[in-house]
């Protein structure tokens, strides 16, 4: 069991305190927020102590390793003070709001020789697990195009300003939810090369915002991709793979994430794979813990952190620019 603080106790905070409850691997033991009067009461409802400081809640011993919950544009300066104390960094995502920032939050780690997370939770879901395992395994031969989609009602149901702040999170939806897209392609068909084409389109500004964001991407394999993410719609994400032999679709929704189809040529019987019900934030915060306390690496490659924040960007640039392309 390894002990834990948290920074920023808003929405998402709170989503990971709640999961934490039932985690076997770690706990969190202090909690930080930039404003005492709301961040204090959350702190004392979860039995955390509490500081307005964060270099406060390192002086902590009992802090073993951090969590970063906070605004996008704040995580490089907090990764690099968790990171000089010595300590593990856990950091929501998006991890960066560019390359650069995001190159630079790894390098901070590992001239600290700390190990570092990004909270992608999708990517313990069993069903991308299945569809990376499918790919390895040959079965659905050369990769030829990735298709994705995420739509919540989360922008609307947990709205805060800085959410629909354009320089906090830019592209309408493509920050919040679409980067969960991006980092699937990223696992299932590597590095991005060059964003083809993205529109943005806005049918009501925040609050509670409507905005739909569509994109084309072209990988360094040699693959096509389609992006979509929508704000606001019932909860819904897919992600399908093709490949010369086959093609594997997983998909998502208020019912549950357990299942991947598999459809192989020659007129094969589609093959249904189904998982049982998983806590993705208790099973990233369980990896972490493991790898803060000199077990397993975090399943995460600290070059897909980088390049999925680098495809990022080059949406963001398009979409600024009105769709042109853009190199990753």
């Amino acid at each position: 069991m390894i002990t834990m603080g948290l920074i920023g106790v808003g929405w998402w905070g709170r989503m990971l305190l709640n999961a934490a409850r039932s985690s076997g691997a770690m706990r969190f033991v202090h909690a930080c927020s930039r404003t005492a009067a709301t961040g204090a009461p959350v702190a004392a409802a979860y039995g955390l102590r509490f500081s307005d400081s964060v270099a406060a809640m390192l002086r902590d011993p009992a802090v073993r390793a951090v969590v970063i919950s906070t605004p996008h544009s704040t995580h490089l300066p907090l990764i690099r003070q968790v990171a000089a104390a010595g300590l593990p960094v856990f950091c929501e995502k998006p991890l960066a709001l560019t390359r650069a920032d995001a190159v630079a939050a790894v390098e901070a780690c590992a001239r600290a020789g700390v190990p570092f997370a990004v909270g992608h939770n999708r990517r313990f879901l069993p069903t991308i697990r299945a569809m990376r395992r499918v790919i390895d395994e040959g079965r659905l031969g050369r990769l030829l195009h990735i298709e994705g989609h995420l739509s919540n009602e989360n922008s609307s149901v947990n709205f805060a300003p800085w959410r629909s702040d354009p320089e906090e999170s830019p592209a309408g939806g493509m920050t919040g939810t679409g980067v969960h897209v991006l980092d699937a392609f990223i696992n299932l068909a590597g590095p991005a090369r060059r964003v083809a084409a993205t529109q943005l389109l806005v049918t009501k500004p925040a609050p509670n915002p409507l905005d739909s964001l569509s994109a084309m991407i072209e990988f360094a394999s040699g693959m096509s991709g389609l992006l979509a993410t929508v704000r606001v719609s019932p909860r819904f994400w897919r992600i399908h793979v093709f490949g010369e032999r086959g093609n594997a679709e997983t998909w998502g929704d208020a019912a549950g994430d357990t299942s991947v189809v598999l459809r192989l040529a020659g007129g094969a019987t589609p093959e249904r794979i189904t998982f049982a019900e998983v806590d993705t934030l208790r099973a990233e915060l369980d990896a972490f813990a493991e790898a803060a306390s000199g077990g397993a690496p975090y399943p995460a490659p600290t070059d897909q952190m980088v390049a999925t924040v680098a495809v990022f960007e080059a949406i963001v640039k398009s979409v600024s620019a009105g769709g042109a392309a853009m190199e990753v």
